[in-house]
């Protein structure tokens, strides 16, 4: 009699599960976009969609929150299936709650947003080919162009632009429990295989859910969903860097606790991802001129233009080199190379630049281990989803982007310096206090084969 019962209410959870809210439209903000051949460049019209952890998470048709600040309401959500039978992820006021706002093919992200009912900080959203589905793009063999200003972004503040291989419905077809998809924000995964997610295949997060003692919307669940990535841009106006990380994994793959997942402590090096991934930053490999607000080859207190090409081999089947170039007053900037003399050769990401940088800096090569670039193609060619974050850091303070990282190295090994910015900066609420108003801003997004989207 207990297992009918058992299997009469796991059939309800399936129809029922993670629910879309109806309190407020979701209404998607658009964003012109272009997509281009050699023949010349057409815009599409597009739009994107907030991520459903940024969401009010809240009763079924009621205003009784599930989630509370940073911890889930336990007698709302005792287990992931009684949880998504029972709350809904809700539809957002995009400019008023969150700051974000677009304007023809523009896209700003403010920094902290104070609405009618709370405070909102950082935001991240994914591009919309249709209302129920993310725009994937096979970047293999093609070149991807945009425009950012970052002026407004000090030390410990992260306007990231890249690439995850989500599902394109958010997971809506491939797991029964959700029935929010896309349209709300859901699926999303990176190579840190985050565990920060309150929502992960459809049901919440609650088993072994830890809140922050430092962030007071966040925290951590048993699960994490891992998934390769590919940082094509993270800043602020002081360093930059492009990083690839690969994963075991093929698409988005629930991992479970430290074994499964790894963490930013000693078990960095397991689990199903590589978290370090392959980076060219130009501040870490030397050039300590060629990023930033002022005396700078590229002038960050101006808007740069940013392309991005992605070249295969000779069978045209296999990434074999990331190749980034500027615009910026109408002059086109080659990336810089190092200034130490084993990696001086390379001026883009390729496997064999990969290995001497790790061994050099003295990194553990687990992107060499997990596949490397020829990895990264693969996922490639599954299609990617793109991400645009403004966002800052509680557990690094985002010193691995701008400062001295890890801390308990000489700055003066190769490696270990990644940018100017003092190891004591980037604390989240120092940044949210002093500079509320900060923001960035992506704009003229182009995609097409290499060579079409720029005059390079």
């Amino acid at each position: 009699m207990l297992i009918l019962a058992f299997l009469v209410f796991t059939w309800i959870c399936v129809v029922r599960s993670q629910l879309a809210g109806t309190l407020q439209a979701e209404v998607h903000p658009p964003l012109t976009i272009s997509m281009c051949t050699q023949g010349g460049c057409s815009s599409t019209q597009a739009s994107v969609v907030l991520d459903s952890n940024w969401r009010w998470t809240h009763m079924n048709g009621v205003a009784t929150n599930c989630f509370t600040g940073n911890n889930w309401n336990m007698t709302i959500c005792p287990d992931p299936i009684t949880c998504a039978t029972t709350c809904a992820i809700e539809g957002v006021s995009y400019q008023e709650t969150y700051g974000i706002t677009t304007n023809g093919d523009s896209l700003r992200l403010n920094f902290v947003t104070k609405g009618q009912y709370d405070t909102n900080v950082g935001s991240r959203v994914y591009l919309m080919a249709d209302q129920l589905h993310y725009q994937k793009f096979n970047l293999l063999g093609n070149e991807f162009t945009f425009d950012v200003d970052v002026s407004q972004l000090p030390c410990g503040l992260n306007g990231a632009l890249y690439f995850v291989e989500m599902a394109a419905d958010g997971g809506l077809s491939q797991f029964p429990y959700n029935k929010a998809g896309a349209q709300y924000g859901t699926g999303y995964c990176d190579a840190q295989c985050p565990q920060d997610l309150k929502w992960i295949d459809g049901v919440a997060n609650v088993i072994g859910w830890n809140p922050s003692g430092k962030d007071p919307n966040g925290g951590s669940g048993e699960f994490g969903n891992c998934c390769h990535e590919l940082d094509i841009w993270e800043a602020n106006s002081i360093d930059t860097a492009v990083t690839a990380h690969v994963c075991r994994t093929t698409g988005q793959v629930k991992c479970n606790g430290t074994t499964g997942c790894g963490d930013i402590g000693p078990n960095r090096y397991v689990g199903q991802c590589d978290r370090d991934g392959c980076d060219y930053n130009t501040y870490r490999l030397g050039n300590q001129t060629f990023y930033g607000p002022s005396n700078s080859v590229i002038d960050t207190n101006q808007i740069v233009t940013v392309t991005t090409q992605f070249i295969t081999d000779n069978s045209g089947q296999n990434l074999a080199e990331i190749r980034r170039s500027y615009i910026q007053n109408g002059k086109v900037i080659k990336q810089a190379r190092s200034t130490y003399p084993v990696l001086s050769k390379y001026d883009s990401i390729t496997q064999q630049f990969c290995d001497s940088e790790k061994a050099l800096f003295q990194d553990s090569n687990r992107f060499k281990q997990l596949g490397g670039l020829t990895e990264m193609g693969k996922s490639m060619k599954n299609g990617m989803v793109l991400v645009m974050s403004l966002w800052d850091d509680y557990a690094e303070h985002m010193l691995w982007l701008d400062s001295s990282y890890p801390t308990n190295r000489n700055p003066s090994s190769p490696g270990v310096s990644r940018g100017p910015c003092s190891t004591s900066s980037g604390d989240p609420q120092y940044l949210q206090s002093t500079y509320p108003n900060a923001y960035v801003v992506y704009s003229n997004i182009k995609f097409g084969p290499i060579g079409s989207t720029t005059d390079l």
